[in-house]
């Protein structure tokens, strides 16, 4: 077997099929942290979005922005966002400037349960990867987030 070529090599050299593997196991335990809290996954990784990016005092993003931010698709972001809104977690109002355009603010309940979310998810975070190195983890992280 040629070491040169990973792609000759099991499924455990596979870093590809490995990181399916993990992201799997770790969704689950996600999915499960987030079950108290009464979010699905992509209701949290939204509304936490939300909260972060108007935490700088700044106007509050717009619906763009938070699909952005989250890397998700804009269509499925809206259709979150409405259900969020319906929850009373989430307000969505006409950018002034563009009417195409929909801000999205954290309600003060939605506010509650992003934080408690978060701690709920960063808490289910340290558990999952109480083995690894956090500044390997995270900077290897980083670099393939950024290509």
């Amino acid at each position: 077997m040629n070491d040169d070529h990973p792609e000759h090599h099991g499924p455990g050299q596979s870093p590809g099929f490995l990181l399916w593997r993990v992201t799997n196991r770790w969704q689950r335990s996600i999915v499960a942290a987030l079950k108290p809290v009464g979010l699905t996954h992509v209701q949290f990784v939204l509304l936490a979005s939300v909260w972060w990016l108007s935490r700088n005092g700044e106007d509050p993003p717009t619906q763009r922005e938070v699909a952005d931010h989250a890397g998700t698709d804009p269509m499925m972001t809206s259709q979150v966002l409405r259900a969020l809104e319906r929850r009373g977690l989430l307000s969505r109002g006409r950018d002034p400037r563009d009417g195409r355009a929909w801000h999205i603010a954290s309600t003060a309940p939605g506010a509650r349960v992003a934080e408690q979310a978060i701690e709920v998810v960063e808490a289910a975070d340290r558990a999952f990867f109480a083995n690894a190195k956090p500044s390997e983890l995270l900077r290897t992280l980083r670099s393939l987030a950024s290509t």
